[in-house]
């Protein structure tokens, strides 16, 4: 690749809201857009890692979702979020790796397709070390095979980025069933559970996700000072020196 390594910090957050979570985010976009006509001022670029309790969430076009449906869900015992990043609507809930990377694409390449495309391939890379052949389709997300095992739903302003994915790791997916994930018709969902048929858990998918990460955006990881696993530090000082 072309471009030049960025510095990427890592902020765990663990299980979080997804409320404060959005605080979070705009914590770090503010930063970047503060920054943005400022000379030698380090670009902080950022990648979030967290999980929800249960929560629906909708982007932009939110028209199928009337007060009604939204009441529906939250009978369920989930939270619903109306959102400005793209896409449908999904769902966020324990098991599930969340990662919103905030990052300015000109640190990168200023292309939004481009940027879809590397959170794709990094999917892509993620499930092939645990063996699932996985791909894209005409819809957004990753699959294996007909079922979609990570959603993802970005937010662009000024090329500073925001929202981003969710892959399914050991969630319940009884609470898809509410619903028609991410307005796709005809095509099921899955996690790494499902399809290893074994309990696989986020803390189990992180490092493999941070080494893919690393390698489709050619960047350097740290860790902020948030930081909540155990042994994850190390993991990543080992896929920098690789």
């Amino acid at each position: 690749m072309a471009y030049s390594k960025s510095l990427i910090q890592i902020v765990n957050l663990g299980r979080i809201s997804y409320g404060h979570a959005l605080q979070v985010q705009q914590k770090y976009i503010r930063h970047h857009l503060d920054n943005l006509n400022v000379q030698h001022r380090p670009i902080i670029n950022t990648l979030i890692l967290c999980e929800h309790p249960p929560v629906y969430t909708i982007g932009i076009r939110n028209a199928p979702y009337p007060i009604e449906e939204e009441e529906r869900l939250k009978s369920f015992g989930a939270e619903f979020f109306r959102t400005n990043r793209g896409g449908l609507i999904t769902f966020h809930g324990p098991g599930q790796l969340v990662c919103y990377p905030i990052l300015n694409l000109a640190c990168f390449k200023k292309s939004i397709s481009w940027y879809v495309c590397q959170l794709e391939k990094t999917l892509i890379n993620l499930c092939g070390t645990f063996g699932l052949k996985a791909s894209t389709s005409s819809d957004t997300g990753v699959w294996v095979d007909n079922k979609k095992i990570c959603a993802i739903g970005i937010h662009c302003g000024r090329y500073i980025t925001s929202h981003g994915l969710a892959l399914n790791c050991n969630t319940d997916m009884t609470w898809f069933k509410h619903i028609v994930p991410c307005g796709i018709v005809n095509k099921g969902v899955t996690s790494l559970s499902q399809e290893l048929k074994r309990d696989v858990t986020v803390v189990e998918a992180i490092p493999p996700f941070l080494d893919a990460f690393l390698e489709e955006f050619n960047c350097t990881l740290s860790f902020s000072e948030e930081v909540k696993l155990k042994g994850l530090e190390e993991s990543t000082k080992r896929i920098n020196n690789q």
